[in-house]
């Protein structure tokens, strides 16, 4: 707290010393980044918001947003984590970490799509709304397209394959539903969305086999058929769901 009031009074330097400000920012960035390191993020968060606010033009400022962004991300602060990420990405579109800030930005809205039930219970989520997870899924996939080489890109990539599952999933509860109520192209509709869009989801077969029931209730045999030897020919040894 000494050394953030230090650098606050920045002003008040007497007459006979010289007040080194690169040090000094240098100085709390270091402690900063240590507290960072050491899990103490709300002193983190607490040394980087004031060095943001009274020095925002510094050499570290860029860094600095992007520190913040992850602080708060590890505190549990997702809304903040969001902003900040996203804030660092409209003011620099070609810094050479916007893939980072694209990570973190990921991560966070990856974490607070996540429900209480799914982390503390691992209850089966697949009929809720995934939170974010479109948006997410399109951060991240845009980190993987465009930064292949990144150092994030592994993990990323990893949090796709649930994701896509999680959201194609999701898509087959819902043209289920439409294909109960009789709402054969919107349950078509739904089934190929997820289907297409997240191609490769291990709800695959199940996509299928709505698009097979919407397409046979609307008297398109041909079609079912076709759909019916893909499902075949891809799905195999995916058994049907119990009746």
């Amino acid at each position: 707290m000494l050394l953030i009031a230090a650098l606050i009074g920045v002003g008040c330097a007497g007459n006979d010393e010289e007040f080194d400000l690169s040090k000094n920012i240098r100085d709390a960035y270091a402690e900063a980044q240590l507290a960072l390191d050491n899990g103490n993020y709300r002193k983190s968060i607490g040394i980087f918001e004031a060095l943001q606010a009274r020095f925002p033009f510094s050499e570290f400022s860029t860094q600095i947003q992007l520190e913040l962004a992850y602080a708060y991300y590890k505190d549990g602060k997702e809304d903040q984590a969001i902003e900040a990420a996203e804030t660092f990405l409209r003011e620099n579109p070609t810094h050479a970490r916007v893939d980072y800030a694209l990570y973190i930005q990921g991560l966070a809205l990856f974490e607070r799509g996540q429900s209480t039930l799914m982390r503390f219970f691992r209850k089966d989520i697949n009929g809720r709304p995934p939170r974010d997870g479109q948006k997410a899924f399109s951060l991240l996939s845009r980190l993987v397209e465009r930064y292949p080489a990144s150092p994030y890109a592994e993990d990323a990539q990893q949090r796709l394959v649930y994701l896509k599952n999680r959201l194609a999933a999701y898509e087959n509860v819902v043209a289920r539903f439409y294909l109960e109520q009789d709402a054969y192209i919107a349950a078509l509709n739904r089934a190929r969305d997820a289907l297409e869009v997240y191609h490769g989801a291990d709800s695959g077969a199940e996509s299928l086999r709505i698009m097979i029931a919407a397409y046979e209730a609307l008297g398109m045999t041909d079609l079912a058929q076709d759909a019916r030897r893909v499902l075949e020919s891809n799905f195999a040894d995916v058994p049907n769901p119990p009746t």
